[in-house]
């Protein structure tokens, strides 16, 4: 990271004192020139944080890192002797909350391990809901509004990407996970604070982000970039691999529902305005193909009414370990 650059770090319990002006003003900073920042007292217990990592890291172990060195072996990539540019180095499961939960469906979790998924999931649930609130208010927007616009007509979509990126004997062959924005609303992430990895692309520089104990990260997702017309930006990120250390990630997305018509807020329209208007599905059909190429064709793409991948390149595609 270059000296003179400070990555956002926000104390949410600020908001209850004197130094409430302050704090969303960084809010507001954060969302509008870097897409990120990183929450302490946040109120969610870190007993339970610490919890969730302790039997993720176990559930990996026990279920899953047997199966990605299988994984390796089937694609070829255990020696990794060439650079590696269509695959991630991760091993991951999905988690959905919203509108139907597959928390009791997910194979070999333990009961230990789902209730207290289940716990966190409420609770960034709540805090996500509360973050767009402070959201709205930054951008003078009514209360409420972007939970309204996410909500559709099924409610929002609420889900986590579990993941483990396991150490790499070439670190400078392959990438944990390869660059690209968030397709969806507002990202909440409780990640390894021993193992780094995540950065993001801030004024031509990959900036890391900083593994701060019982913090959580916040990023914003394309939709939020079109809801607000541009004035806070989803934001190119990655993940590198590392040669020591199996870096733990419990990514949560707290994302419109799928008939949820997205467009720029009329009160935040101005007349060079170019922010397209669509379904979320539809963005979410375009987007599946097309994860790591850059969004703004994906925005001029939604525009025009393209609604698959293979209108702007057949052949990109999505592999994950």
């Amino acid at each position: 990271m270059e000296k003179n650059i400070k990555f956002p770090v926000i104390d949410l319990s600020k908001l209850n004192g004197e130094e409430r002006d302050q704090t969303m003003a960084l809010i507001d900073d954060a969302c509008q020139n870097w897409g990120f920042f990183e929450l302490v007292n946040h109120g969610i217990p870190y007993d339970l944080m610490d919890n969730i990592e302790r039997v993720t890291k176990e559930h990996y172990k026990k279920f899953m890192e047997q199966k990605f060195k299988e994984m390796l072996r089937s694609k070829g990539l255990e020696t990794l002797d060439t650079e590696v540019e269509d695959i991630d180095w991760e091993s991951t499961f999905y988690l959905h909350y919203l509108p139907q939960s597959n928390l009791y469906n997910i194979p070999d979790m333990s009961d230990e391990y789902r209730t207290a998924m289940k716990d966190f999931g409420k609770r960034l649930e709540n805090l996500a809901e509360e973050l767009l609130d402070l959201l709205c208010e930054n951008l003078g927007l009514e209360k409420g509004y972007l939970k309204k616009v996410f909500h559709g007509t099924k409610g929002p979509t609420f889900s986590t990407k579990v993941s483990n990126y396991p150490p790499c004997p070439k670190p400078e062959m392959i990438k944990g996970l390869r660059a690209h924005t968030d397709a969806g609303g507002l990202i909440l992430l409780f990640q390894d604070d021993k193992v780094s990895g995540l950065q993001l692309l801030k004024d031509g520089v990959w900036v890391d982000v900083p593994p701060l104990k019982h913090s959580i990260v916040i990023n914003l997702g394309d939709q939020l970039e079109v809801i607000t017309n541009g004035k806070y930006k989803s934001v190119l990120h990655r993940v590198l691999t590392q040669k020591e250390g199996n870096r733990m990630s419990v990514a949560s997305f707290y994302n419109p529902g799928s008939d949820a018509e997205i467009s720029p807020a009329t009160s935040l329209l101005d007349k060079d305005s170019e922010y397209p208007s669509f379904v979320f599905d539809d963005y979410m059909k375009l987007y599946a193909g097309l994860k790591f190429q850059p969004k703004e064709p994906r925005f001029e793409a939604m525009k025009n009414g393209a609604a698959t991948a293979a209108d702007l390149n057949p052949a990109a595609a999505i592999v994950t370990l």
